[in-house]
Parts: structure tokens; sequence; C-alpha cells
């Protein structure tokens, strides 16, 4: 990285004053006075990202060739030598450290055995990040009438009618992307808002235009993604990072839609908003901590493609049914890509919404939204405003009138889950009593009941009451009631809301481990063996793993995926024991898993660990499989064993 010294200093320029200006391409500082004289005396440019060519030019000029900065102060080794570079301080030394490259990063000492003249006109490869940048040659500056066309053929009578509307409306398309398909490159697009997350978007942009080229990296507060999607829109195996919260990946999806993308390009997730649910349901977790750009880049272009299923939203006024209340005739969104619910927890998140659009100020920090949110909650669940929800509520999935199982449970709120992340990371899905798996691609939703008093248990690992999982749904009401759709809150009058399948979305999902091979595909399967043994010989012998294994009694073989959770290996153990008759195989209702762990802890704690862990019975889990796959496989389930 370059001293924040203006280059200046280094050239004997005179002209030193006026702030200090950075160029976020090649990080050049210099003062704002002597940038002229810069520019015109060492004839010193940025590095190139874009051609500024002909129509028939543009094809033959594919090479890149490096961008050669002087550097006070380099971080890493010299490419050449493989010594680190020496560090020194910028206001104490004038010396030139090293001379690297802006595209690719490469850096060398700055000494003739190091690096030579031959190295100026090399080819640049574009560093570990190849594959997503996209190179200059591919950028081809358009000529002054806004096309190719108008460099080949002139048009009097046109030319007043164009310059009439460039008046009214400034032609933005100054650039064209003419690329050239390659098996290996996979083009990234970033869109980010400098305002998410605080101070992080500014900083994050910076970041992105330094690694990747700057016309490839798009601030959102400048015009939306709508321009930029439609300059790259020809590219093949294009990939977009959405930098934002939620709301900012749905406006990219919604451009997608508008654009009519075929095929629509693979969307990832960098989270720097608040909630994140659905990058924390494509495993980018719930927020951005500092993560190095370069590695996010990385996982970016390693990511696996998912579907994401959308829901359209249709509303039509109740002609049966007055308001109650003022309230509003459509919903925020009429499309859902995570969640859409009603009744108590919207109410809470249109408090939230309205109390922060009252007193900004007093929602400067996430400690003091989660206060608010607490304390919304609590009245709630004191006063209990929304118990009768179910009378005011007519529920139907796939044309099944479910209305009397609201009733029969006294909801507070109604959810309908598309993926399985919920109000800022919960999982109110609760597998157990589903008849598919949850997934995000299946044309389904996962339909959940929440109480007040289930709303708060949802941070402590709770669940909902499950109602169904439908591929439609016809909600009437009767009452003005608050909902929400994605986090947008509002409250909607006496209305008939059809909720059907839109379409699906490429999404980028985080590769967990190592990408796929031969050997990790034979593995997916684990043969796992399942033996019970008694709390009190557990109790006796739990630091011997040998007796243990002795005395513990055989219920069978089962296979388990890696990825799977304990709640979906306890189904398979209550299988196994079902289809087993060996009355010895019976365990006890209130059977657990061993956590040698958790047993340890116990102690330590003086804490009884027999009824810490279970009454009667428990299950250890003993490897049979491979050692390079079920390390995490035991550790998840037997702690140390």
């Amino acid at each position: 990285m370059l001293a924040d010294i203006c280059i200046g200093i280094v050239i004997n320029l005179i002209n030193r004053h006026g702030p200090r200006l950075k160029c976020a391409a090649c990080r050049i500082v210099a003062h704002s006075g002597c940038i002229s004289q810069l520019l015109d005396r060492q004839n010193f440019t940025c590095k190139p990202t874009f051609r500024d060519v002909g129509v028939r030019q543009y094809r033959e000029q594919t090479s890149i060739q490096h961008h050669w900065v002087h550097r006070r102060s380099q971080k890493g080794k010299c490419r050449q030598c493989g010594k680190s570079f020496q560090s020194k301080l910028s206001f104490s030394s004038k010396d030139i450290v090293a001379i690297s490259c802006s595209w690719c990063k490469t850096a060398y000492h700055n000494k003739d055995s190091c690096f030579n003249l031959q190295k100026i006109g090399e080819e640049c490869d574009l560093g570990v990040h190849s594959s997503i940048i996209v190179p200059p040659s591919w950028i081809v500056k358009l000529p002054r009438g806004g096309s190719f066309k108008s460099s080949l053929r002139k048009s009097p009578k046109k030319k007043t009618n164009s310059k009439k509307k460039s008046k009214d409306k400034p032609d933005q398309r100054a650039f064209v992307i003419k690329p050239i398909p390659t098996v290996t490159v996979k083009p990234v697009i970033v869109f980010i808002n400098p305002k998410s997350g605080g101070n992080q978007g500014a900083k994050l942009l910076q970041k992105f235009q330094w690694l990747l080229n700057p016309r490839q990296v798009f601030d959102l507060t400048q015009g939306g993604p709508k321009m930029g999607l439609e300059m790259f829109r020809k590219v093949p195996n294009l990939r977009v990072l959405a930098c934002g919260g939620d709301g900012t990946v749905g406006w990219v999806l919604s451009i997608l839609d508008q654009l009519e993308f075929s095929p629509p390009p693979a969307v990832g997730v960098l989270p720097l908003g608040t909630g994140n649910d659905l990058a924390r349901a494509l495993g980018w977790g719930g927020g951005y901590t500092d993560e190095p750009i370069s590695k996010i880049l990385s996982n970016i272009a390693d990511g696996e493609i998912v579907m994401l299923d959308r829901w359209d939203l249709k509303v039509e006024k109740n002609p049966n049914a007055e308001p109650n209340e003022e309230g509003k005739e459509n919903l925020p969104l009429n499309v859902v890509n995570n969640y859409f619910s009603l009744g108590v927890d919207a109410h809470i998140a249109l408090e939230f919404h309205e109390a922060r659009e009252a007193h900004p100020e007093k929602f400067n920090s996430r400690l003091r939204n989660k206060m608010f949110y607490g304390q919304a909650g609590g009245k709630d669940l004191l006063q209990r405003k929304w118990k009768d929800l179910a009378d005011f509520v007519k529920l139907e999935c796939d044309g099944k009138d479910l209305t009397p199982k609201l009733k029969e449970h006294k909801v507070h709120a109604i959810v309908f889950l598309n993926i399985a992340s919920y109000g800022g990371g919960t999982r109110p899905w609760n597998k157990s009593g589903a008849a598919y798996e949850q997934s995000t691609e299946d044309g389904m939703m996962e339909v959940i009941g929440l109480t007040t008093y289930q709303l708060p248990l949802l941070q402590a690992g709770g669940h909902g009451t499950t109602i169904t999982q439908c591929k439609s749904a016809c909600i009437t009401t009767s009452k003005t009631i608050p909902m929400q759709v994605d986090g947008e809150a509002a409250r909607l009058n006496p209305s008939i809301i059809t909720m059907t399948h839109l379409n699906k979305a490429s999404m980028l999902a985080k590769r967990r481990g190592r990408k796929g091979n031969s050997q990790q595909t034979a593995l997916e399967q684990l043969k796992v063996t399942v033996k019970k043994i008694c709390m009190s010989d557990y109790e006796q012998h739990h630091y011997d793993k040998d007796v243990l294994t002795q005395r513990a009694t055989t219920l069978g073989t089962i296979d388990v995926s890696p990825s799977a959770d304990l709640e979906q290996v306890r189904q398979m153990i209550v299988k196994l024991q079902e289809d087993n008759s060996d009355p010895a195989a019976r365990l006890s209702a209130d059977w657990c898993f061993v956590d040698y762990r958790q047993i340890l802890s116990c102690k330590a704690k003086g804490m009884d660990c027999g009824l810490a862990i279970c009454s009667n019975w428990c299950i250890k889990t003993l490897r049979t499989a491979r050692p390079s796959s079920y390390s995490r496989l035991s550790k998840r389930y037997c702690g140390k064993y």
C-alpha cells in the first residue's frame, strides 16, 4: 500500500497544497494542487479500465500490460527474491521501496537485481482474481453519438432530435461491453450501498475498486443497479454480488425481472444491513465482520448456484368488510423473497419503523434497536393485542381451509416462510412436524403460527407452531391488520391476498469445505453404528471409551449425511428402533445423545449430570466411517468421542 504522502514530494514538485486525494484504482496519493503538475511533467496515467478504440479494433487489443506504480511501503514479499519488503515510515523516508502492479498486485524490490526494464512490457495475468475481473479490453467507450452506428452513418435530420433528447435526458451509457468468452472467466459485477452498515459500505466500495476493475463496481446511490445490469447483460457466465441488506438483494432481483435476463446471473450476498436473513440462509452469515475482501471474492467465484423460490402477492379489497382504522390498500412489496407475515410480529416491526422515522437520532446503534424490539415485544406479551387474530383471518392453503387450526392454536401471528432464517437468524420451522424437508427451491412455502410467548423463545432456539406446507395460499382479512414483506411493514385494510409462485432466482450459496471431487462424493453418506448405554455405566466409565464400547448395546447402523443435524439423526434412530424387534433395543422416551464436554461442564459447575443429560438412557455414536470425513460428524454428535 502506498504511504499516505503526496507523490508530488517524490518528483520534487514545489506546489503542495489542497486536500490529499487517493485514487481507488491504483492507490496513488496526491494533493489536489499537485495533480495537474503530476500529469503534465511526469506523464503519469492511471491503470486503463477500458479501451477507447474503433469498431473493428477492439478484438485486436486483448492483451493487458502491467500497470507499475512506485510504492514507499509494501506488504508481502518480492516476487523475484522472495524476501520481505523493508518497512519504512512514510514521513521519515522518501525512498521507493517497491514497484508493484495495480492489476495483479505483483511486487518487486526497487533494485536492478529484482526488477528490470524487460518487466515493463510484460503481459499481466490479472492475478488471483483473474477469473472474475472484467478485462479492460472488454469495455469499449462509445463514440459521441451514443452507439457504433453513429460513427458509420450520420443523418442530419435525426441529429437535431438526438440533441433535444440528450438535453432532456443525458445518455448514461457511455460504454458498451464486448466480451470475449472464455471458459475459465466468470465475471462478477458488484453493487454496493455506501450507506449500509454505518461506514462499512463506503470503505468496501474503495476496496472492491482496488481489487477489481473499477468499472465493474457500482454505487447503488448513483442510479441503482439497472444501468450496470443493462451494460453487462450480454456477458456470459456473469455473477452478481449485492452488498447490503435483504432490501438491496430484493432490489437487484426486481431489476433482473424487469430486464428479463436469460439466463439470469447468479446473485451472491455480502450482508451489510440489519437482519440479513437471506444471507444467513445462503451461508454468508449475519453481517460483515472485517473478513478480507479478497477471500470474499474467492468465495463468490467458488460459490454454489442454488435456486430461490419467489412468490407473487396480489391484493384485492375485501368488499364484505370495512377498515376499523386507517390503513393502506396495498403492501409495501408485491414479491416475497424471504417471508410474509401478519399479526404481532409485523406490529412490532411497524412500531419500530414509525418510531425511527419520528426520532432517527434515537436509533443510531444496533443495541438501541434491539432494546426497542425487546420493549415492544414485552408490551405485546402483556397486552396480547392480537390474541384474537384468527377471528379476523381466513386462511386457505392449496384450497384447504386451515382457519380452524389457527383458532385451535390461538396464534397471534402467521408467517409464510420461504427460507430457513427469520427475524435476524431464528429458525421458527419445526422440522419434526413437516411432511417434506425445508428447501428454497421446492416450490413450497412453510406456514407457521406464532404466539407472543413463542416469539421471545425463537431467540433461544425455539420453534413456532407448524401449520402446513403449501404451493399457494389465500388470506382473507376482515380487519385492518399490520403485515410485513421481507421486513417492510404496513397496516393493510381488509383485503383478499393471494400468494402464488412467481419464479426461481439463481443465487450463490457459500460452498462449505473443499471443492467437490470423486472422493468427496463417495463420502456423502456415512455409515454410523449406533449404540446405547445406561446412564449409570456412562457416569462410572465416561473416561474410558473402550469400557463404554464393551458395555454398550448395538442398535444398528444408519446412513448419515455429514451436513445432517442432531434432529435428523434422532428421527433416523427412532425409525431404527421401530424396525428392531429385539426388546433390548428399546429406548425410553427421554433418551438423548451423549456429549462428553457437557458432562465435564456440569461436573465442574457442581450440577447433577444425570438430570442435566437425561433420566434413563443415552445414545452414543461410534466411528465406523473414514477418518477424513468423520471428524466433523463425531464432534457434532458425540462431543469428544
